[in-house]
Formats: structure tokens, C-alpha cells, sequence
């Protein structure tokens, strides 16, 4: 059998290989890792807009009277807090607060949210919510039934525009809306993991082929382009987000990862007691390079003399045009590190925010 025959694959599958996707393994998926070029694709984002396929992301419902109390109980955000059309983003805790993932809610209402969850994790979570369930809740894992794209870039309002008669004005960051995009009925959030403004773009499987192409026929004129998984973790990296099953995982609690102030310990939830009893081990800190060289995902860290963490994601910055990673380092401030970029090979970095780059308002 071949090796790529057991991985899945999204609607988009076919229009990739037509228009020249590399196709890679990921999580399970055959996904593009490029068409034209990752620093191309990149610079389209920042600059004008690049479309992705998302579909490989996982989609759970929830539903009926339990449904709040349910979320409220499996994250550690605080869901009261957003209202009907509203989006969250949150940490998911295991009971030892190591993190299960990492996922948006969608709170169409009291009774029916939606959770987007990651790709690799879609079987791994959907087992967590039911085995975490004790007021029945009505779950339905809906990833084989949702397509998802994502439209980022300073453009990509002006692009979805023309597509739709509803004003896309009217939907704020992280919020969204129901509605016809290309006479194809829609979820439309302003939601995105690249630091631009952009939608991501919920719909029926069997409207892919038409979406993609509607799309790029308004989209051509203002510099679309197909973006791949290369640019997306580039882009994402620069932006301070973090990628589950590197920068996070069962092992790592939001109070290590920057990611306490999506934890709220005032109301109960999966992991709250153990991260109320115990400290957190290392952090996760940003670091520029301050000599000629790429830090990697596994490159160990040096901190005051001795081996003491690791690198979790790191490239170069197309935008910055430098060196740029995460690292897990002990929970002590730092001004300076060592990044092992190869056997013998220490270089100096500058302990800095996780957030390198923040686009102009």
C-alpha cells in the first residue's frame, strides 16, 4: 500500500494539484505545503491577501440545554464572557492542566456552540468531550461535513466583499455571521492565525470547487494568492501563535505557554485545581538570533552555561528579515540564551516578547 494512501484528504484536494501544491503529510493529511514559493505566498499576506485551505481542522457541535454548562466545564477561558456571535479562543486542560488543545469557540447561543479544534487532534478531543460530559450534552463531530477557508491579508476584506451583499464592516475580530458569500450559504468569523485581518469561511463540502474559484476570480486583481502550510507557520510564528504539538501539549500548562490570560480560575473547569497547586516549571519565551544562523524545532537551548530547554518553533522571518523562535527555558528572566543550531554550534540569542510582529492598525 502506499505510504500517502491512508492520509485524508480535504474538497481542495484536486484544485491543489492542478495549480502546482506541493503536497506534504500533516497530521494526517495530504496537505500543499507551497504553490509558488513559502516567502511569496508569506509576502502576499502581509502585504495583499492569500487564501488557505483549512479544512483539514475539526469541528465539533454542541447542543441543547447542557451545552453552555458543558464548554464552560472543558475550557479554561471563561464562556460567559462572550455573547451570541461571538468567538473565544482557549486552552482545553487535561486534569493535571497539561493542555489537550487549543480551540476557538463559537457561541451561536445558550443551547449550540461550535468548537474548532486542530487537525491531528480531531479524534483525540472528540474522545476527551465525551468521556467529559456528565451533563449529556448533545456532541457531533462535523469535520467530514464542514470545508473551511481562511482569507487573511490587508486585502481580503475588499476581495469577500464583492461576493456578498451582506457588510462585512458589521463583523468585528472575533465575532461572526451567518450569511451568502457567492450564493453559497456561509459561517463567516474575522478570525485568522497570521496577525492580518481576515475571515475564515465555514461551508458545505460539495460548494469547495465554486468558493476557491469565486474567490480568485474577484481576488486576482488585488493580488491573491494560494498560500500553503510553509507560509502559514511563518506567518503564525511571527504573529506569536502558537502551533499545538510544538509550542503545546499535554505536558505544558497555559500558565507556562503566555497563555494565561486565557485561564480564568475563578470558575471551574478540567485541570483548575492543578493549576491553582502547582507553579509553573519553565516558560515559553520569543527569541531573536543575533548571529547568521536558523534556529529549528528540537535545537536545545543553553541558559546560564548548561543545557536547560529547548527550541520549539523557529525560521526565518521573511518580514523582519531575521532569526526568529519559542523556546522553553526555566521560569527565571533571561536577557540572553544559546540556540545549538548544529553539534558545536552555539549561537547568541536576545530573550524578547513571543510577539515579533504586530501589524498597523
Amino acid at each position: 500500500m502506499d505510504a500517502n494512501s491512508e492520509l485524508k484528504r480535504t474538497p481542495f484536494y484536486d484544485i491543489h494539484v492542478r495549480i502546482g501544491g506541493r503536497m506534504v503529510p500533516f497530521g494526517g493529511w495530504e496537505m500543499p505545503v507551497q504553490y509558488e514559493g513559502i516567502v511569496a505566498e508569506h509576502t502576499a499576506v502581509r502585504t495583499a491577501a492569500g487564501l488557505f485551505d483549512v479544512s483539514h481542522m475539526g469541528e465539533v457541535e454542541v447542543k441543547g440545554k447542557q451545552a453552555f454548562a458543558f464548554v464552560q466545564n472543558l475550557v479554561a477561558n471563561n464562556v460567559a464572557k462572550i455573547q451570541n456571535g461571538q468567538c473565544q479562543y482557549t486552552p482545553m486542560c487535561n486534569e493535571k492542566g497539561g493542555i489537550v488543545d487549543d480551540l476557538l469557540v463559537y457561541r451561536h447561543d445558550q443551547e449550540h456552540f461550535m468548537l474548532v479544534i486542530n487537525a491531528s487532534n480531531i479524534e483525540k478531543d472528540f474522545a476527551w468531550m465525551k468521556a467529559h460530559n456528565p451533563m449529556q450534552a448533545e456532541l457531533r463531530n462535523i469535520s467530514s461535513e464542514t470545508a473551511e477557508l481562511a482569507l487573511q491579508g490587508p486585502k481580503a476584506q475588499a476581495i469577500l466583499q464583492q461576493l456578498t451583499d451582506f457588510s462585512l464592516d458589521e463583523i468585528k475580530y472575533f465575532w461572526f455571521s451567518e450569511f451568502q458569500v457567492a450564493n453559497i450559504p456561509m459561517l463567516v468569523s474575522r478570525t485568522g492565525y497570521t496577525g492580518e485581518d481576515g475571515f475564515e469561511l465555514y461551508f458545505d463540502p460539495r460548494f469547495a470547487e465554486k468558493a476557491w474559484e469565486a474567490l480568485f476570480e474577484v481576488g486576482k486583481g488585488d493580488g491573491l494568492k494560494p498560500a500553503g502550510l510553509g507560509a502559514r507557520d511563518s506567518l503564525r510564528l511571527e504573529a506569536g501563535l502558537m502551533l499545538y504539538g510544538n509550542d503545546l501539549d499535554d505536558d505544558t500548562t497555559p500558565l507556562e505557554a503566555p497563555l494565561k490570560w486565557t485561564v480564568d480560575l475563578s470558575k471551574e473547569f478540567v485541570g483548575r485545581r492543578a493549576l491553582l497547586e502547582k507553579g509553573p516549571r519553565k516558560k515559553l519565551t520569543g527569541f531573536e538570533l543575533l548571529e547568521r544562523a536558523v534556529p529549528r524545532h528540537g535545537n536545545k537551548v543553553v541558559v546560564e552555561g548548561r543545557e536547560q530547554g529547548v527550541v520549539t518553533s523557529g525560521g526565518f522571518s521573511p518580514t523582519l528579515q531575521k532569526s526568529i523562535g519559542f523556546a522553553y527555558i526555566p521560569p527565571k528572566p533571561q536577557e540572553t540564551i544559546g540556540i545549538v543550531v548544529r553539534e558545536g554550534k552555539v549561537a547568541k540569542a536576545k530573550c524578547c516578547s513571543t510577539r515579533f510582529y504586530k501589524r498597523e492598525k
